[in-house]
């Protein structure tokens, strides 16, 4: 299991979830529900205290992972497989442009 904090403009959002049976997970922050209500990272995940699940990565949070030849240098440099895409958004997107940012949960554990 891969998890990865969900920052929005530096706030802590939500966690995302790579389960063990392949399924995703993304679960909005209790606090971040009560504080900011209007605040969704994305138009198709608005802020609701259940959670939301997937078995493919969310479109959205695939979209923050490079393409092209920058994703061929972020799968080289981090000697990751571009189909491992929660590998890659782990990887790649603690500096993404934007207001959201992807934080690994526990480095060593994802390595």
């Amino acid at each position: 299991m891969r998890q990865g904090i969900v920052k929005y403009n530096n706030i802590l959002a939500g966690l995302l979830t790579e389960e063990d049976n392949g399924e995703y997970l993304f679960e909005y922050d209790e606090t971040y529900v009560q504080t900011y209500p209007g605040q969704f990272i994305t138009f198709q995940m608005p802020v609701s205290e259940r959670p939301y699940r997937s078995k493919r990565l969310f479109p959205f949070f695939d979209g923050l992972i490079p393409e092209g030849w920058l994703l061929n240098v972020a799968a080289e440099s981090w000697k990751i497989n571009k189909n491992d895409r929660m590998g890659l958004l782990l990887a790649c997107c603690q500096n993404a442009i934007g207001a959201v940012s992807v934080h690994p949960v526990n480095s060593e554990a994802n390595a």
